[in-house]
């Protein structure tokens, strides 16, 4: 088993508990990764420039200030 993958018993559509890979966030983008196929590599490109962009934010906090308030509008949220 992988060092990113445990096992928790959860609940199956037949209402038995079974074993099931689970992983964190941090977990995923280590399978996500080390996937080789061509078909994964738009999200492989997307979770790069995700990263990319918190990194700018940690230099230019204004940059995370302006991406809180453009979520904000996006979501229909009133202005004042």
């Amino acid at each position: 088993m992988s060092d990113y993958i445990g096992q928790l018993k959860l609940k199956s559509l037949d209402g038995k508990y079974r074993l099931t890979d689970v992983t964190d966030i941090s977990g995923m983008f280590r399978i996500i990764e080390s996937i080789p196929s061509k078909n994964a590599e738009p999200i492989k490109q997307w979770l790069a420039r995700l990263g990319s962009e918190r990194i700018d934010e940690v230099f230019n906090p204004s940059l995370a200030a302006q991406r809180a308030i453009d979520t904000y509008r996006t979501n229909g949220y009133d202005e004042a």
